[in-house]
């Protein structure tokens, strides 16, 4: 795990700790979809949050520490641009050229996402957050706006994958 000196997020973001359950972000990130769906703890370590997990406790929770490290080392941005990266990739989706679009993927994606109560509504809410919270704030708007128009197009339906509250805390989450 990570020397004292440096908290367990830092050492997890910089390559030189694991999480506590000894796994790697380098790992995580290779995991195939099905396993990102089905893992339930790593999204926490991924995205961490000022709040502590009610799903996973033994997650870190963001101190001014780790946030002032965050906005200030251009390297612990860019390993969670490319967790986002993988991420979008998971909803079907991508970065390119400052924005977030659909892959060809996406309609085999949307079906494990775009429904109703899904968990991955709670993910996404954490990601959002947690991007603005360490100086993405950008890349989070990229993946607001796209999910805005997935949004308005669900609104339209007999029954929607996204409620409209879904969409009020994704809108929340850009706050911080």
């Amino acid at each position: 795990m990570a020397p004292s000196s440096e908290s367990s997020l830092l050492a997890f973001y910089r390559g030189t700790g694991s999480d506590d359950a000894g796994r790697w972000l380098k790992e995580m990130r290779q995991w195939p979809d099905e396993r990102l769906e089905h893992t339930h703890d790593y999204i926490q370590w991924m995205f961490p949050l000022r709040e502590r997990s009610q799903y996973n406790c033994e997650a870190p929770v963001l101190d001014e520490r780790v946030i002032a490290a965050f906005l200030s080392d251009a390297g612990l941005r860019s390993e969670m641009f490319e967790s986002l990266q993988r991420m979008l990739a998971f909803y079907g989706l991508e970065w390119h050229e400052g924005a977030v679009r659909r892959t060809e993927r996406f309609a085999e994606r949307s079906r494990e996402w775009v429904t109703a109560g899904n968990h991955n509504h709670l993910r996404i809410t954490r990601m959002l957050k947690s991007l603005t919270l360490l100086g993405l704030g950008s890349e989070a708007r990229a993946f607001f706006y796209c999910l805005t128009m997935v949004y308005d197009e669900e609104r339209g339906k007999a029954r929607p994958g996204i409620s409209a509250v879904t969409f009020r805390f994704w809108s929340d989450a850009l706050l911080g």
